[in-house]
């Protein structure tokens, strides 16, 4: 197959799925073409069969805001007609979806048809797309997809109840890829870091405020007189300003790394202990998988997605959102006991193979067969 795939490059949870279930579909034999402003963080060097489109938008002084979505939709007419694409993947329904909407519109006039399949993967649904100013674009452009997948169940029971649908959406969760996340001997990295062979736990997010990266610290401060350890914190965002003042106002600092944005992220799990994710919100939890893929337990929220991934006593614990001490107590439990904490790590390791992208990428690829088998050949 020839796909297209719409994302955005960042390092958010979307645009590391997309990237990724490209790169796999690529080393499957399909063809695969990126379109999106700028090259995806995660498709680093040359890939056999992916190509990637850039797209521009006119810098005209009449515009406050660039027309991106315009000049996306205009991009996917032309890699479609030149490069005979038989699918459009758009993940993150905005503007993804409506873009693809109105590239669709616009080859079926010259005679072309391309269905599209729009991914689900949170904030485009919970947040943004509830709003007014958005809601009944994002409602079309589903109705109006040629096939719609969530990335977690609980995503799927909050589209449809805040959506009026008359499409399916299948569920098809988020995945590792186990030659890039796995555990690996970093004892020199993490002596460094932890000379005195303190525990060592770690957050990694968008620092934005759904995130609670100061539950994280404070956490971590209830932690430190029970167990020796360190706290790393990789990301940046808003929110970073105010973790780092909390820190100080603690006294904790000295025990507290910020890293900020971080591409080897695989490199830093491999010598962590513990990883935390309190999130308000998380549709799937992707940050606490690739720690479990790593063999690193999770303390969470039980938000979202989160407890379809992270199993209460087994791979990890799940407190109430915002709950400090209960997650304190969890995670001093874990770190307390060598052998415990041996078991969570196995555990969370056995948890993670079950997304293997292995797993994963059949039930995509069958999905697809199953859209364009009801969909119109493309005539060009």
């Amino acid at each position: 197959m020839k796909v297209g795939i719409v994302c955005y490059p960042t390092y958010g949870g979307s645009g590391v799925v997309a990237t990724e279930l490209g790169m796999a579909l690529a080393r499957q034999g399909h063809q695969v073409h990126f379109i999106t402003y700028r090259e995806p963080v995660r498709l680093e060097g040359f890939h056999e069969n992916v190509f990637y489109h850039e797209v521009s938008a006119l810098d005209y002084p009449l515009f406050q805001y660039q027309p991106y979505e315009s000049a996306l939709a205009s991009k996917m007419v032309d890699v479609v007609k030149f490069e005979r694409l038989d699918l459009l993947h758009v993940h993150y329904a905005i503007p993804h979806a409506s873009a693809a909407l109105m590239a669709k519109s616009i080859l079926r006039e010259q005679g072309i048809s391309i269905p599209f399949i729009t991914t689900l993967h949170g904030t485009d649904i919970t947040l943004v797309g509830r709003d007014p100013s958005y809601r009944p674009v994002v409602e079309y452009s589903l109705n109006h997809s040629d096939g719609i997948t969530s990335v977690s169940k609980h995503l799927k029971d909050e589209t449809l109840i805040n959506f009026k649908l008359r499409r399916e959406i299948e569920v098809i969760p988020n995945f590792i890829d186990f030659s890039r996340f796995k555990k690996t001997n970093k004892e020199h990295f993490k002596k460094a870091i932890s000379p005195n062979g303190e525990k060592i736990i770690m957050h990694v997010s968008n620092f934005r405020k759904v995130k609670r990266v100061e539950d994280v610290v404070l956490m971590f401060d209830k932690v430190l007189p029970k167990i020796p350890s360190k706290l790393l914190l990789v990301g940046d965002g808003p929110e970073r300003i105010n973790t780092e003042m909390l820190c100080r106002e603690l006294g904790n600092c000295e025990h507290v790394r910020f890293l900020g944005k971080q591409d080897a992220i695989e490199d830093l799990l491999a010598i962590a202990d513990l990883f935390v994710l309190p999130s308000e919100q998380e549709s799937f939890g992707l940050a606490a998988l690739e720690a479990m893929a790593c063999e690193v337990p999770v303390i969470s929220s039980n938000a979202g997605g989160i407890p379809e991934i992270n199993i209460q006593g087994e791979t990890g614990f799940l407190s109430n959102v915002g709950d400090v001490d209960d997650m304190a107590r969890n995670a001093i439990y874990i770190l307390e006991d060598e052998t415990r904490l041996k078991q969570f790590k196995k555990n969370a390791f056995a948890q993670a193979k079950r997304f293997d992208i292995v797993n994963i990428l059949p039930v995509y690829e069958a999905y697809y067969r199953q859209v364009l088998e009801v969909s119109e050949p493309v005539v060009i």
